[in-house]
């Protein structure tokens, strides 16, 4: 690429982030002044980040019981996202039983019903938001899904359990023998093999809890098996991002780590701990001691931009406070805490509603995932990992 490419393509680049709103243009300044000092500490973002999910379910723009993809501060309010309103329904359920809170069970409740109601035929769950186009069944979706259902069999009864398992089922029959879901791809993501689909074996580990003997656990366990096949000497996942696996973003490493682990939870099989510990360590180096992750990782763990992924730091808080539990490892806490607190000092306990305990995409705002939005599963894996490091701390 010559000289004038180069100054064009950059300046391309500086045109798409330029903000449309003035709320984005003002975010977009603020966040550029660097990261704010106070930490609104673990508990208030916990509460906070349930309160705007809970305001999301009641603003989703198609008004049905599930959960506004995101907020958007040059868009507004999306529309409800299946797959990630799955996995948003445990988490509303475990606060409910700690702080007590019958409203955020029955915002739960209403959740597992929009499930039933829009359930394929077969028992797969449609990609992308409720109003995406093509409505085709997709394995990665119907995981998470899975997920929610069942927490929801385990809170309400079997009124639940037909629609689990027939997820649970289509998921077994879709697998190829090799271990790898081939058959039923996103539309909405760049196609090819990915590894960070362990997060749908968490999905059938959690049936099989409930469902055992169905063939549940040994297929997530034989995807498992297969995506430690991407695995690298460092613990790297090759073909492990949305869009670039060659610099895969923290949030599809913090979806394979996680299924790994809970594939650990569930066996007790050394040699998945052993791989969860790998991919851990090179973790470690990549997480400044201020809790600063880089988005993007290249293979040898190394930055790949200069923004933040909000939603992966959370995410891989949560693993790193799981791998602590079954190991002991320190540095697995330390650096858990560190991850924390990053994200809970971008986000804003005292703003307007919109964003009032949500979570951005990227810090800063007009960073390279999420630009410009609050993300519903950034909010739901901070609120995890928050209520994570209460428990650690609490002994």
């Amino acid at each position: 690429m010559n000289l004038f490419s180069r100054l064009a393509d950059k300046i391309r680049k500086r045109r798409w982030k330029r903000p449309t709103t003035a709320a984005a243009q003002r975010q977009m300044q603020l966040d550029r002044r660097g990261l704010p000092s106070a930490d609104p500490g673990a508990e208030a973002v916990v509460h906070e980040g349930v309160a705007w999910l809970c305001r999301a379910q009641d603003h989703s723009a198609s008004h049905d019981g599930g959960v506004a993809r995101d907020y958007s501060l040059e868009k507004g309010w999306a529309t409800s996202y299946p797959e990630t309103t799955g996995y948003i329904v445990p988490t509303l359920l475990d606060y409910a039983r700690r702080y007590g809170n019958s409203d955020v069970r029955k915002r739960a409740e209403r959740m597992l019903d929009w499930f039933v109601a829009i359930q394929l035929p077969g028992g797969g769950f449609q990609g992308g938001r409720v109003d995406s186009t093509p409505v085709v069944p997709v394995t990665f979706n119907t995981g998470q899904i899975l997920i929610g259902l069942t927490a929801g069999v385990a809170e309400f009864g079997d009124r639940y359990r037909p629609a689990m398992e027939a997820a649970a089922c289509w998921l077994v029959d879709s697998l190829d023998p090799d271990g790898c879901w081939r058959k039923f791809p996103t539309p909405f993501a760049a196609p090819g093999e990915k590894a960070y689909e362990t997060h749908v074996s968490w999905g059938l580990f959690e049936a099989e809890r409930l469902a055992p003997g169905r063939g549940f656990a040994e297929a997530g366990l034989r995807n498992l098996r297969w995506a430690l096949t991407k695995q690298r000497a460092n613990g790297w996942f090759a073909d492990n991002c949305l869009s670039d696996p060659r610099q895969p973003l923290t949030h599809t490493i913090g979806y394979v780590l996680r299924g790994v682990v809970e594939g650990y939870r569930l066996s007790g099989e050394p040699s998945l701990l052993a791989a969860a510990g790998r991919t851990a360590d090179g973790l470690l180096a990549a997480i400044r001691a201020d809790g600063f992750l880089p988005g993007r990782l290249d293979a040898n763990w190394a930055p790949a931009v200069d923004s933040v992924c909000l939603t992966g730091s959370v995410q891989i808080a949560h693993c790193l406070l799981l791998l602590y539990q079954s190991t002991g490892k320190v540095a697995y806490r330390d650096q858990a805490f560190a991850l924390n607190a990053y994200v809970r000092r971008t986000i804003d306990i005292d703003g307007a509603p919109e964003i009032r305990g949500a979570v951005k995409g990227s810090f800063p705002v007009d960073g390279g995932y999420g630009r410009f939005e609050y993300l519903n599963w950034a909010a739901k894996f901070m609120v995890d990992a928050n209520i994570l490091e209460l428990d650690v701390r609490g002994g």
